[in-house]
């Protein structure tokens, strides 16, 4: 698709809200008509259902069932199922662009998109936005609506924070951008309480980040920040890394998925004040299970003592890139 809104164009094709039985159509329109009218009263809901329609009851089994063939599959969200039922009880709320209305929460998983456009500002109530798994490189904050509280952007190609930051949804919660390309420390200035007031969590897991002291100096302006994970990150190499952050920053509760106790708080205390045991070197040890594809020296045939015969020997190099 492209840019978000395609992808929301195809996402709408694929729940089908305008076909049966969904929408309005043959199969339900003097049904919803009598339910419009001002002079329908509940004497006109009772009236039979006119030969070749169906209740609304009965379209919204159709949706329901498992066995059926116009029900979503098991991996849909909330949202496409009230999106669908909405579409058979009042098919009128999600004609036009009133349907940009209705969305409260939008998930785009691995469809290309690749522009952040700002066809995404016509979601006026758009609270949770999910775009993982995708090819986004830069994200302008001025096309994401302000109402947002949740943004994930994991699995995608973002190296700069500069024009997310520029005007960021203000009432943001947590901020996803793990598995990404961010690099330190021109990236670490951005996650402050200046363009995250509100933040409750941030994954910025494996990306690029080295500066641990900066990094944490940023984060401390963070108040309501509760959730961090960092895990995968050069910096989270350092012995005596995870230590500096549960001393550092009081208000965390869960560091890389793992919960804070009081009495790791009370067992780390004080090495924030020693920042000298922060080196910017640590030690890996790699060790080879398998390879394949080399000759084994067991086939080899030992040469006898003092023969003359021509000598073969085989080296081999193991590189190992950081």
């Amino acid at each position: 698709p492209g840019s978000v809104s395609a992808a929301f164009q195809e996402y709408l094709q694929h729940l089908g809200l305008q076909d049966f039985p969904c929408g309005l159509g043959s199969w339900n329109k003097s049904c919803l008509n009598a339910r419009r009218s001002p002079r329908a009263g509940s004497a006109g809901l009772k009236e039979a259902v006119p030969p070749g329609e169906e209740t609304p009851e009965a379209l919204l089994e159709l949706l329901r069932d498992q066995h059926s063939p116009w029900a979503l599959g098991p991996d849909c969200s909330p949202q496409d199922r009230l999106l669908r039922e909405v579409a058979v009880l009042a098919p009128e709320l999600l004609r036009g662009s009133r349907i940009f209305q209705a969305v409260k929460s939008l998930r785009i998983l691995d469809k290309g998109v690749q522009e952040v456009d700002e066809g995404l500002l016509r979601f006026q109530q758009l609270e949770e936005l999910v775009l993982s798994a995708n090819h986004i490189s830069r994200v302008t904050s001025a096309h994401l609506p302000r109402t947002l509280k949740f943004l994930e952007l994991c699995y995608n190609a973002v190296g700069d924070l500069q024009d997310l930051c520029a005007r960021p949804p203000p009432e943001l919660q947590h901020l996803g951008l793990g598995y990404n390309r961010l690099c330190g420390p021109s990236q670490e200035k951005h996650f402050t309480v200046d363009f995250w007031p509100n933040l409750v969590s941030l994954d910025l897991s494996f990306n690029s980040l080295t500066d641990l002291l900066g990094l944490v100096s940023q984060l401390s302006t963070l108040q309501n920040l509760h959730i961090l994970v960092l895990q995968g990150n050069p910096l989270a190499l350092i012995p005596t890394y995870r230590g500096f952050l549960v001393d550092s920053l009081h208000k965390l509760s869960i560091l890389d998925d793992i919960h804070i106790w009081p009495e790791e708080r009370e067992q780390f205390r004080g090495v924030a004040r020693q920042p000298e045991l922060i080196r910017s070197e640590a030690r890996v040890v790699v060790s080879i299970g398998e390879m394949k594809g080399l000759p084994n020296p067991e086939g080899f045939q030992q040469l006898e003592v003092g023969s003359e015969g021509p000598v073969i020997t085989y080296s081999y190099c193991v590189t190992y890139e950081f």
